[in-house]
Protein backbone atom coordinates (compact mmCIF):
# COMPACT_ATOMS: atom_id res chain seq x y z
CA UNK A 1 0.00 0.00 0.00
CA UNK A 2 3.31 2.25 1.20
CA UNK A 3 4.20 1.67 -2.73
CA UNK A 4 1.01 2.25 -4.23
CA UNK A 5 0.25 5.72 -2.62
CA UNK A 6 4.06 6.82 -4.01
CA UNK A 7 2.92 5.65 -7.55
CA UNK A 8 -0.27 7.39 -7.24
CA UNK A 9 1.47 10.76 -5.70
CA UNK A 10 3.59 10.47 -8.98
CA UNK A 11 0.98 9.93 -11.42
CA UNK A 12 -1.23 11.95 -9.79
CA UNK A 13 1.52 15.28 -9.82
CA UNK A 14 2.05 14.18 -13.44
CA UNK A 15 -1.42 14.55 -14.26
CA UNK A 16 -2.41 17.58 -13.16
CA UNK A 17 1.12 19.43 -14.42
CA UNK A 18 -0.36 18.30 -17.88
CA UNK A 19 -3.66 19.62 -17.06
CA UNK A 20 -2.46 22.35 -16.13
CA UNK A 21 -0.17 22.81 -19.23
CA UNK A 22 -2.83 21.38 -21.81
CA UNK A 23 -4.75 24.53 -21.46
CA UNK A 24 -2.35 26.73 -21.82
CA UNK A 25 -1.15 25.27 -25.07
CA UNK A 26 -4.66 25.24 -26.66
CA UNK A 27 -4.71 29.00 -25.57
CA UNK A 28 -1.39 29.38 -27.66
CA UNK A 29 -2.33 27.47 -30.38
CA UNK A 30 -5.81 29.03 -30.85
CA UNK A 31 -5.93 32.27 -29.16
CA UNK A 32 -9.56 30.93 -28.08
CA UNK A 33 -11.01 30.37 -24.85
CA UNK A 34 -14.14 28.14 -26.58
CA UNK A 35 -11.49 26.01 -27.64
CA UNK A 36 -9.79 25.47 -24.50
CA UNK A 37 -13.03 24.09 -23.64
CA UNK A 38 -13.77 22.33 -25.96
CA UNK A 39 -10.83 20.31 -25.32
CA UNK A 40 -11.78 19.37 -21.94
CA UNK A 41 -15.26 18.20 -22.77
CA UNK A 42 -13.52 15.80 -25.75
CA UNK A 43 -11.73 14.80 -23.41
CA UNK A 44 -14.60 13.99 -20.17
CA UNK A 45 -17.01 12.87 -23.35
CA UNK A 46 -16.11 8.96 -23.69
CA UNK A 47 -16.51 8.92 -19.87
CA UNK A 48 -20.36 9.91 -20.63
CA UNK A 49 -20.35 6.95 -23.37
CA UNK A 50 -18.60 4.28 -22.70
CA UNK A 51 -17.66 4.44 -18.58
CA UNK A 52 -20.05 1.50 -18.70
CA UNK A 53 -18.34 -0.93 -21.40
CA UNK A 54 -15.21 0.10 -19.06
CA UNK A 55 -16.20 -1.08 -16.34
CA UNK A 56 -17.72 -4.27 -17.26
CA UNK A 57 -13.90 -5.06 -18.96
CA UNK A 58 -12.39 -4.09 -15.35
CA UNK A 59 -14.78 -7.03 -14.02
CA UNK A 60 -13.94 -9.26 -16.84
CA UNK A 61 -9.94 -9.03 -16.88
CA UNK A 62 -7.30 -9.74 -14.54
CA UNK A 63 -7.23 -6.08 -12.28
CA UNK A 64 -3.41 -5.92 -11.79
CA UNK A 65 -3.13 -6.56 -15.74
CA UNK A 66 -5.73 -4.57 -16.84
CA UNK A 67 -4.23 -1.67 -14.66
CA UNK A 68 -0.34 -1.39 -15.63
CA UNK A 69 -1.43 -1.86 -19.75
CA UNK A 70 -3.75 1.10 -18.90
CA UNK A 71 -1.66 3.32 -17.74
CA UNK A 72 1.60 2.11 -19.61
CA UNK A 73 -1.20 3.32 -22.55
CA UNK A 74 -1.42 6.59 -21.37
CA UNK A 75 2.38 6.93 -20.85
CA UNK A 76 2.35 6.59 -24.45
CA UNK A 77 0.00 8.75 -25.33
CA UNK A 78 1.44 11.34 -23.63
CA UNK A 79 4.94 11.01 -24.81
CA UNK A 80 3.37 11.09 -28.28
CA UNK A 81 1.83 14.19 -27.24
CA UNK A 82 5.26 15.62 -25.86
CA UNK A 83 7.04 14.59 -29.13
CA UNK A 84 4.44 16.16 -31.19
CA UNK A 85 4.81 19.56 -29.19
CA UNK A 86 9.07 19.16 -29.40
CA UNK A 87 8.48 18.97 -33.49
CA UNK A 88 5.96 21.78 -33.49
CA UNK A 89 3.79 19.27 -34.66
CA UNK A 90 0.80 19.81 -32.72
CA UNK A 91 -2.42 21.23 -34.10
CA UNK A 92 -5.97 21.58 -32.44
CA UNK A 93 -6.93 18.36 -34.54
CA UNK A 94 -4.39 16.04 -33.79
CA UNK A 95 -4.87 17.56 -29.69
CA UNK A 96 -8.24 17.08 -29.75
CA UNK A 97 -7.97 13.09 -31.19
CA UNK A 98 -4.99 12.97 -28.13
CA UNK A 99 -8.02 14.10 -25.70
CA UNK A 100 -10.68 11.83 -27.03
CA UNK A 101 -7.73 8.82 -26.93
CA UNK A 102 -7.04 9.74 -23.45
CA UNK A 103 -10.52 9.99 -22.28
CA UNK A 104 -11.73 6.55 -23.73
CA UNK A 105 -8.18 4.50 -21.96
CA UNK A 106 -9.45 6.21 -18.55
CA UNK A 107 -12.73 4.74 -18.96
CA UNK A 108 -10.84 1.61 -18.03
CA UNK A 109 -7.92 2.34 -16.18
CA UNK A 110 -9.91 4.48 -13.23
CA UNK A 111 -12.18 1.89 -12.05
CA UNK A 112 -8.96 -0.56 -12.36
CA UNK A 113 -6.41 2.07 -10.03
CA UNK A 114 -9.44 2.55 -7.94
CA UNK A 115 -10.20 -1.11 -7.09
CA UNK A 116 -6.46 -2.46 -7.23
CA UNK A 117 -5.78 0.15 -4.22
CA UNK A 118 -8.56 -1.66 -2.45
CA UNK A 119 -6.89 -5.30 -2.66
CA UNK A 120 -4.08 -4.34 -1.21
CA UNK A 121 -5.73 -3.84 2.64
CA UNK A 122 -8.23 -6.08 4.19
CA UNK A 123 -11.83 -5.40 3.63
CA UNK A 124 -12.46 -3.45 7.11
CA UNK A 125 -9.74 -0.86 5.88
CA UNK A 126 -11.34 -0.66 2.75
CA UNK A 127 -12.74 3.18 3.71
CA UNK A 128 -9.66 4.06 5.30
CA UNK A 129 -7.37 3.16 1.98
CA UNK A 130 -9.84 5.39 0.08
CA UNK A 131 -8.91 8.13 2.21
CA UNK A 132 -5.37 7.82 1.96
CA UNK A 133 -5.89 7.87 -1.63
CA UNK A 134 -7.95 11.26 -1.30
CA UNK A 135 -4.85 12.39 0.58
CA UNK A 136 -2.61 11.48 -1.90
CA UNK A 137 -4.55 12.75 -4.99
CA UNK A 138 -4.80 16.53 -3.27
CA UNK A 139 -0.93 16.10 -2.80
CA UNK A 140 -0.49 15.56 -6.02
CA UNK A 141 -2.67 18.14 -7.52
CA UNK A 142 -0.88 20.64 -5.67
CA UNK A 143 2.48 19.62 -6.50
CA UNK A 144 2.08 19.06 -10.08
CA UNK A 145 -0.17 22.61 -10.37
CA UNK A 146 3.66 24.06 -8.74
CA UNK A 147 5.56 21.73 -10.69
CA UNK A 148 4.21 22.90 -14.39
CA UNK A 149 5.24 26.38 -14.15
CA UNK A 150 8.61 25.51 -13.18
CA UNK A 151 9.08 22.56 -15.74
CA UNK A 152 7.41 25.12 -18.51
CA UNK A 153 10.09 28.34 -17.46
CA UNK A 154 12.90 25.95 -17.90
CA UNK A 155 12.45 22.96 -20.08
CA UNK A 156 9.45 24.13 -22.45
CA UNK A 157 5.86 22.62 -22.47
CA UNK A 158 6.55 19.26 -24.26
CA UNK A 159 8.72 18.56 -21.16
CA UNK A 160 5.65 18.56 -18.88
CA UNK A 161 3.91 15.84 -20.96
CA UNK A 162 6.79 13.95 -21.21
CA UNK A 163 7.08 13.80 -17.45
CA UNK A 164 3.54 12.50 -17.07
CA UNK A 165 4.46 9.68 -19.89
CA UNK A 166 7.24 8.85 -16.80
CA UNK A 167 5.04 9.21 -14.07
CA UNK A 168 2.37 6.74 -15.75
CA UNK A 169 5.46 4.47 -16.75
CA UNK A 170 6.39 4.24 -13.12
CA UNK A 171 3.07 3.34 -11.95
CA UNK A 172 3.15 0.80 -14.44
CA UNK A 173 6.38 -0.97 -13.10
CA UNK A 174 5.24 -0.65 -9.28
CA UNK A 175 1.92 -2.94 -10.05
CA UNK A 176 3.32 -6.50 -10.93
CA UNK A 177 5.23 -6.14 -7.33
CA UNK A 178 2.13 -5.53 -5.60
CA UNK A 179 0.80 -8.36 -3.52
CA UNK A 180 -2.89 -8.73 -2.38
CA UNK A 181 -2.97 -8.17 1.44
CA UNK A 182 -4.36 -10.95 3.84
CA UNK A 183 -7.87 -10.73 4.49
CA UNK A 184 -8.53 -8.14 1.10
CA UNK A 185 -11.84 -8.70 -0.86
CA UNK A 186 -10.92 -11.11 -3.60
CA UNK A 187 -11.67 -10.79 -7.62
CA UNK A 188 -13.13 -13.07 -8.64
CA UNK A 189 -13.69 -12.33 -11.94
CA UNK A 190 -17.01 -14.74 -14.02
CA UNK A 191 -18.74 -15.93 -11.21
CA UNK A 192 -21.16 -19.20 -11.03
CA UNK A 193 -24.95 -18.46 -10.61
CA UNK A 194 -27.30 -20.61 -10.95
CA UNK A 195 -24.78 -23.17 -12.60
CA UNK A 196 -24.01 -20.56 -15.43
CA UNK A 197 -20.78 -18.18 -15.89
CA UNK A 198 -21.20 -14.78 -15.02
CA UNK A 199 -20.94 -12.85 -18.64
CA UNK A 200 -20.20 -9.67 -17.10
CA UNK A 201 -22.71 -7.91 -19.53
CA UNK A 202 -23.06 -4.16 -18.94
CA UNK A 203 -27.17 -4.53 -18.75
CA UNK A 204 -26.22 -6.37 -15.34
CA UNK A 205 -24.48 -3.24 -14.19
CA UNK A 206 -27.46 -1.00 -15.02
CA UNK A 207 -29.65 -2.87 -13.10
CA UNK A 208 -27.33 -4.19 -10.50
CA UNK A 209 -27.51 -0.09 -9.67
CA UNK A 210 -31.08 0.96 -11.09
CA UNK A 211 -32.28 -1.39 -8.08
CA UNK A 212 -29.77 -0.52 -5.14
CA UNK A 213 -31.63 2.17 -2.99
CA UNK A 214 -28.39 3.38 -1.35
CA UNK A 215 -26.61 4.07 -4.57
CA UNK A 216 -29.27 5.85 -6.20
CA UNK A 217 -29.62 7.62 -2.79
CA UNK A 218 -26.11 8.27 -3.37
CA UNK A 219 -26.27 9.30 -6.98
CA UNK A 220 -29.11 11.81 -5.70
CA UNK A 221 -27.12 13.64 -2.96
CA UNK A 222 -24.02 13.61 -5.24
CA UNK A 223 -25.63 15.09 -7.56
CA UNK A 224 -27.46 18.30 -6.29
CA UNK A 225 -24.47 19.14 -4.33
CA UNK A 226 -22.28 18.70 -8.28
CA UNK A 227 -25.07 20.89 -9.94
CA UNK A 228 -25.87 23.33 -7.07
CA UNK A 229 -21.93 23.40 -4.87
CA UNK A 230 -19.01 22.84 -5.18
CA UNK A 231 -17.69 24.38 -8.03
CA UNK A 232 -16.45 27.22 -5.60
CA UNK A 233 -13.41 28.41 -8.23
CA UNK A 234 -16.15 29.62 -10.41
CA UNK A 235 -18.40 30.81 -7.86
CA UNK A 236 -15.89 32.07 -5.32
CA UNK A 237 -14.22 33.68 -8.19
CA UNK A 238 -17.34 35.54 -9.54
CA UNK A 239 -17.53 36.75 -5.80
CA UNK A 240 -14.02 38.08 -4.96
CA UNK A 241 -13.56 39.79 -7.97
CA UNK A 242 -17.18 41.60 -8.23
CA UNK A 243 -19.03 42.16 -4.86
CA UNK A 244 -15.84 41.98 -2.78
CA UNK A 245 -14.01 43.70 -5.12
CA UNK A 246 -10.58 41.89 -4.30
CA UNK A 247 -8.10 41.00 -7.57
CA UNK A 248 -6.54 37.60 -9.09
CA UNK A 249 -4.09 37.58 -5.88
CA UNK A 250 -7.26 37.66 -3.39
CA UNK A 251 -8.66 34.89 -5.57
CA UNK A 252 -5.37 32.86 -4.94
CA UNK A 253 -5.40 33.26 -1.37
CA UNK A 254 -9.09 31.31 -1.72
CA UNK A 255 -7.50 29.07 -3.70
CA UNK A 256 -5.04 27.91 -1.52
CA UNK A 257 -7.70 27.95 1.63
CA UNK A 258 -9.96 25.47 -0.73
CA UNK A 259 -6.77 23.34 -1.43
CA UNK A 260 -5.67 23.10 2.41
CA UNK A 261 -9.34 22.61 3.65
CA UNK A 262 -8.95 19.71 1.21
CA UNK A 263 -6.14 17.89 2.20
CA UNK A 264 -7.60 18.30 5.79
CA UNK A 265 -10.47 17.04 5.00
CA UNK A 266 -9.18 13.80 3.17
CA UNK A 267 -6.88 12.90 6.04
CA UNK A 268 -10.39 13.11 8.52
CA UNK A 269 -12.11 10.94 5.80
CA UNK A 270 -9.33 8.22 5.96
CA UNK A 271 -10.29 7.85 9.96
CA UNK A 272 -13.89 6.99 8.62
CA UNK A 273 -14.36 3.24 9.14
CA UNK A 274 -17.89 2.75 8.31
CA UNK A 275 -19.22 5.86 5.82
CA UNK A 276 -22.98 5.53 5.03
CA UNK A 277 -24.97 7.56 2.29
CA UNK A 278 -26.26 9.09 5.61
CA UNK A 279 -23.43 10.36 5.98
CA UNK A 280 -22.91 11.62 3.08
CA UNK A 281 -25.79 13.58 3.26
CA UNK A 282 -25.70 15.00 6.19
CA UNK A 283 -22.42 16.56 5.40
CA UNK A 284 -23.52 17.64 2.34
CA UNK A 285 -26.52 19.35 3.31
CA UNK A 286 -23.46 20.87 6.40
CA UNK A 287 -22.12 22.28 2.85
CA UNK A 288 -24.75 23.63 1.83
CA UNK A 289 -25.46 25.86 4.61
CA UNK A 290 -21.99 27.21 4.66
CA UNK A 291 -22.37 27.66 1.18
CA UNK A 292 -24.95 30.21 1.98
CA UNK A 293 -23.11 31.30 4.81
CA UNK A 294 -20.16 32.26 2.08
CA UNK A 295 -22.60 34.30 0.18
CA UNK A 296 -23.86 36.30 2.70
CA UNK A 297 -19.86 37.20 3.80
CA UNK A 298 -19.57 40.75 4.08
CA UNK A 299 -15.69 40.89 3.50
CA UNK A 300 -12.82 38.85 2.17
CA UNK A 301 -11.92 37.90 5.78
CA UNK A 302 -14.90 36.75 6.69
CA UNK A 303 -15.17 34.45 3.00
CA UNK A 304 -11.71 33.03 4.09
CA UNK A 305 -13.19 31.82 7.37
CA UNK A 306 -15.86 30.19 5.61
CA UNK A 307 -13.86 28.35 2.90
CA UNK A 308 -11.82 26.38 5.30
CA UNK A 309 -14.84 23.98 6.49
CA UNK A 310 -16.52 24.15 3.29
CA UNK A 311 -13.33 22.42 1.42
CA UNK A 312 -12.85 19.95 4.88
CA UNK A 313 -16.74 19.23 4.32
CA UNK A 314 -16.25 18.58 0.80
CA UNK A 315 -13.46 16.66 1.13
CA UNK A 316 -15.16 14.38 4.00
CA UNK A 317 -17.88 13.87 1.91
CA UNK A 318 -16.38 12.74 -1.20
CA UNK A 319 -14.15 10.43 0.64
CA UNK A 320 -17.41 8.73 2.35
CA UNK A 321 -18.80 8.53 -1.46
CA UNK A 322 -16.46 7.05 -2.91
CA UNK A 323 -16.31 4.11 0.15
CA UNK A 324 -19.96 3.47 -0.27
CA UNK A 325 -19.61 3.26 -4.01
CA UNK A 326 -16.82 0.90 -3.58
CA UNK A 327 -17.82 -1.22 -1.16
CA UNK A 328 -21.54 -1.67 -1.15
CA UNK A 329 -21.86 -3.54 -4.28
CA UNK A 330 -20.29 -7.65 -4.51
CA UNK A 331 -16.78 -7.98 -5.52
CA UNK A 332 -18.06 -9.29 -9.05
CA UNK A 333 -19.50 -6.12 -9.68
CA UNK A 334 -17.78 -3.03 -8.86
CA UNK A 335 -16.18 -2.48 -11.90
CA UNK A 336 -19.28 -2.28 -13.47
CA UNK A 337 -20.92 0.09 -10.90
CA UNK A 338 -18.07 2.76 -10.94
CA UNK A 339 -18.68 2.30 -14.38
CA UNK A 340 -22.61 3.44 -14.71
CA UNK A 341 -21.11 6.07 -12.01
CA UNK A 342 -18.26 7.34 -14.00
CA UNK A 343 -21.29 8.15 -16.71
CA UNK A 344 -23.68 10.08 -14.10
CA UNK A 345 -20.46 11.74 -12.74
CA UNK A 346 -19.70 13.40 -16.26
CA UNK A 347 -22.97 14.14 -16.72
CA UNK A 348 -23.06 16.04 -13.77
CA UNK A 349 -19.05 17.24 -14.34
CA UNK A 350 -21.06 18.95 -18.15
CA UNK A 351 -23.82 20.64 -16.75
CA UNK A 352 -23.12 21.67 -13.34
CA UNK A 353 -20.70 24.61 -14.18
CA UNK A 354 -23.18 26.02 -17.09
CA UNK A 355 -25.82 25.80 -14.85
CA UNK A 356 -23.73 27.51 -12.20
CA UNK A 357 -23.32 29.87 -14.47
CA UNK A 358 -26.94 30.68 -15.62
CA UNK A 359 -28.11 30.92 -11.66
CA UNK A 360 -25.06 33.43 -11.91
CA UNK A 361 -26.50 35.49 -14.46
CA UNK A 362 -30.11 35.50 -12.80
CA UNK A 363 -29.19 35.66 -8.74
CA UNK A 364 -25.52 36.80 -8.93
CA UNK A 365 -22.72 35.43 -7.25
CA UNK A 366 -23.94 35.82 -3.80
CA UNK A 367 -27.39 35.12 -4.90
CA UNK A 368 -26.06 31.48 -6.47
CA UNK A 369 -23.84 30.28 -3.78
CA UNK A 370 -27.18 31.17 -0.70
CA UNK A 371 -30.27 30.01 -3.38
CA UNK A 372 -27.53 26.60 -4.61
CA UNK A 373 -26.85 26.04 -0.92
CA UNK A 374 -30.59 26.57 0.40
CA UNK A 375 -31.40 24.00 -2.63
CA UNK A 376 -29.00 21.18 -1.22
CA UNK A 377 -29.91 21.36 2.27
CA UNK A 378 -33.65 21.49 1.26
CA UNK A 379 -33.29 18.56 -0.93
CA UNK A 380 -31.17 16.66 1.30
CA UNK A 381 -33.57 17.38 4.10
CA UNK A 382 -36.48 16.98 2.17
CA UNK A 383 -35.01 13.25 0.96
CA UNK A 384 -34.69 12.10 4.20
CA UNK A 385 -38.28 13.02 5.40
CA UNK A 386 -39.04 11.26 2.64
CA UNK A 387 -36.92 8.28 3.80
CA UNK A 388 -38.04 8.25 7.29
CA UNK A 389 -41.78 8.01 6.44
CA UNK A 390 -41.69 4.96 4.25
CA UNK A 391 -41.67 1.70 5.54
CA UNK A 392 -39.09 -0.41 6.95
CA UNK A 393 -39.48 -3.38 5.18
CA UNK A 394 -36.25 -4.95 3.44
CA UNK A 395 -36.16 -5.92 0.25
CA UNK A 396 -34.00 -9.16 -0.20
CA UNK A 397 -31.71 -9.52 -2.86
CA UNK A 398 -30.32 -12.08 -5.02
CA UNK A 399 -27.80 -14.14 -3.72
CA UNK A 400 -25.72 -13.16 -6.33
CA UNK A 401 -26.15 -9.93 -5.85
CA UNK A 402 -24.70 -9.45 -2.34
CA UNK A 403 -21.72 -10.19 -0.36
CA UNK A 404 -24.74 -11.43 2.30
CA UNK A 405 -27.50 -13.95 1.62
CA UNK A 406 -30.33 -12.11 2.14
CA UNK A 407 -29.20 -8.60 2.81
CA UNK A 408 -31.26 -6.34 2.51
CA UNK A 409 -31.25 -3.86 0.32
CA UNK A 410 -32.70 -0.77 2.50
CA UNK A 411 -29.98 -1.22 5.40
CA UNK A 412 -28.52 1.59 7.34
CA UNK A 413 -26.16 3.09 4.32
CA UNK A 414 -29.38 4.27 2.93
Amino acid sequence: MRWWSVANFVSNAGTWMQLTVQNLLVLQITGSAAATGLSMSVQAAPALLISVFGGAAVDRWPRKLTAAVSQALLGAVAFVTALMVALDRLDVTSLMVLAAVTGVIATVDGPACSLLGNDLVPAQDVPSAIGVGALVHQAGRLTGAALAGVTVGFLGTAAAYAANGLSFLFVASVIPFLRPARGAVKHTGAVKRGGEADTMTVREGLAFFARRPRLLALAGVTGVSAVFGRNYHLTLAVLVTGPLAGGAGSFGTVSTVLAVGGIVGAVLGARLRRPSVRTVGALAAAGGLLQVVAGLSPSLAVLLVMVLPMAVVESVSDTAGTAVLQTDPPAHMRGRVLGVWGSIGTVWGLGGPPALGLLMELAGARGALIAGGLIIAGSIGAGHLLRQRQTGTPVALRAGDAEVPGQAALGTAA
